[in-house]
C-alpha cells in the first residue's frame, strides 16, 4: 500500500490514455453484466415452466385462434386431467401507449387457477374473482407500479383488432397474488388475469380461443398426450400444435435466433478486443517510463518489485473499469423494464436484477484483463537490464 501513491501519480501522468482504457474496460464490463443478466432471466423464465403443463395453438400461427369446441374433445382424451382456455389481450391503460404496458391475459378462471398454484391467493380472494365478471387478479409488481389495491378500476384497451369494442374493457382489482418464491422460483410478478368469459361476451361472441392450457396426469406422458391432441384435430380447418410449456415459452426466445450463441460471441469478442487495447496501453506506459524504471532499480528497487509496480497499474485500471462497468449495467438495468418497446418483454422475464454472483463475476474479469494485459510489460521490466534501461536513444 505505500507504493500507491507512486502508482496513481504514473497514472496521472498520462490521464487521457488512463482514463480512455478504464472507458474501454467499463465498456467490456457492462456489455458482459447486462448480456449475461438478460440471459439467466431467460432461462430463469424457462426453468419455471412446469412439466406437467402443455400448450395447444394453431400449427399455421399464433394469430389464428382455435375453436371453443376444442376445449372438451381435449378433455376427454386420456392422461388429461383439466384444460383452460388462454387468450393473450395485449391492453394497455391509454390505446397505442406502450410505455405502461404489462402482460395481460384472458383465462377460463377456476381450471386456470387450478392448474398454476404458483398464482397464490386467499380463498376468499378466488370466490371474489369468480364472482365477478369484470374481476381479475394481479401480479404484485404491477400493482405496486400502478399504485392499485383490491378494490381498485381500471380500463384497458387492446391493440388486437377483435378485441377492439371502442371502449376500454373495465376491470376491478379482486386479487393481488403473491409468488411463493421459494416453491415456484422464476414466477412472473407482472401479469394480470382476467375471465375468458368477459371477453368473449364483450366482442360479441365473435373471438376464439388462442391457446388452450393442459395438464397432464402424468408428466413423463406429456409426449403422448401432445401427440393425441394434434392427431385429434389432424387435417381439420383448424390443425394445432401441442408441445410443453417450457418450449412454448422458449419459441418465443427462439425468433430472435440463438440469442445464447449471440450474446456470448459479442461478449467474447469485445473482450478480446479491450484485451488487445489494454496490453497496448500498458506497454505503452513501460516504453515511456523506461529511464525511470532504471533509476528504481539503481536505487534499489528489485525487478520484482518493478514488476509488481507495473500490475498495480494494471490492477487499479482494472478495478476502476470494472466498478464503472458494474454502475452502468445496473443503471440500464433499473432502466430496461420501463422503456416503451423493450419494457414489457423484459418485465415478463422473473428475476431481472444484476445479482451479486454475477457482479463479482464482472469485477474478476475486469481484473483478470487487466492483469493478463500488464503481464506481458510487467515481465519487459522484469528482465530488462539497468544499462539497456538508461541507454538514451
Amino acid at each position: 500500500m505505500r507504493f500507491l501513491p507512486l502508482v496513481l501519480k504514473h497514472l496521472r501522468r498520462s490521464w487521457i490514455r488512463s482514463t480512455s482504457t478504464v472507458m474501454a474496460l467499463a465498456l467490456c464490463i457492462f456489455l458482459f453484466c447486462t448480456l449475461q443478466t438478460f440471459l439467466a432471466a431467460v432461462d430463469a423464465s424457462l426453468a419455471s415452466a412446469n412439466a406437467a403443463r402443455l400448450v395447444t395453438r394453431n400449427k399455421i400461427s399464433l394469430v389464428f385462434n382455435l375453436p371453443l369446441s376444442y376445449e372438451d374433445r381435449i378433455a376427454a382424451l386420456p392422461g388429461v386431467k383439466r384444460v383452460a382456455r388462454v387468450n393473450w389481450f395485449g391492453g394497455a391503460r391509454r390505446a397505442g401507449d406502450f410505455s405502461e404496458f404489462f402482460p395481460n391475459l384472458a383465462v377460463e378462471a377456476e381450471p386456470y387457477l387450478d392448474m398454476y398454484p404458483e398464482l397464490t391467493i386467499t380463498p376468499e380472494e378466488r370466490r371474489a374473482f369468480i364472482d365477478d365478471m369484470r374481476g381479475c387478479i394481479v401480479g404484485p409488481d404491477t400493482a405496486a407500479r400502478f399504485g392499485w389495491k383490491v378494490g381498485d378500476t381500471f380500463g384497458l384497451e387492446s391493440f388486437i383488432p377483435p378485441y377492439r369494442v371502442g371502449r376500454p374493457f373495465e376491470f376491478v382489482v379482486s386479487a393481488i397474488y403473491h409468488p411463493d418464491e421459494a416453491r415456484y422460483p422464476g414466477t412472473d410478478r407482472t401479469a394480470m388475469y382476467f375471465h375468458h368469459r368477459y371477453l368473449y361476451e364483450t366482442t360479441g361472441r365473435r373471438v376464439g380461443v388462442g391457446t388452450f392450457a393442459i395438464e397432464v396426469d402424468n408428466p413423463d406422458a406429456a409426449g403422448s398426450v401432445s401427440r393425441a391432441v394434434d392427431t385429434l384435430f389432424a387435417n381439420s380447418d383448424a390443425e394445432t400444435h401441442t408441445e410443453t410449456e417450457q418450449a412454448f415459452r422458449a419459441s418465443f426466445v427462439s425468433m430472435a435466433g440463438n440469442l445464447a450463441l449471440l450474446l456470448n460471441t459479442i461478449g467474447m469478442a469485445v473482450t478480446f478486443t479491450i484485451l488487445l487495447v489494454t496490453a497496448n496501453t500498458m506497454s505503452m506506459a513501460v516504453r515511456e517510463r523506461r529511464t525511470e524504471m532504471g533509476v528504481l532499480k539503481t536505487i534499489g528497487f528489485s525487478s520484482g518489485r518493478v514488476m509488481g509496480l507495473v500490475l498495480s497499474e494494471a490492477a487499479v485500471i482494472g478495478a476502476c473499469g470494472g466498478l464503472l462497468g458494474l454502475l452502468l449495467s445496473q443503471g440500464l438495468i433499473r432502466v430496461l423494464p420501463h422503456l416503451p418497446v423493450i419494457g414489457p418483454f423484459v418485465q415478463g422475464l422473473s428475476g431481472f436484477g444484476l445479482s451479486p454472483f454475477l457482479a463479482v463475476s464482472g469485477l474478476g474479469l475486469a481484473l483478470f484483463i487487466a492483469l493478463v494485459a500488464g503481464l506481458v510489460p510487467g515481465l519487459l521490466a522484469y528482465r530488462a537490464r539497468i544499462t539497456d534501461l538508461l541507454r538514451q536513444v
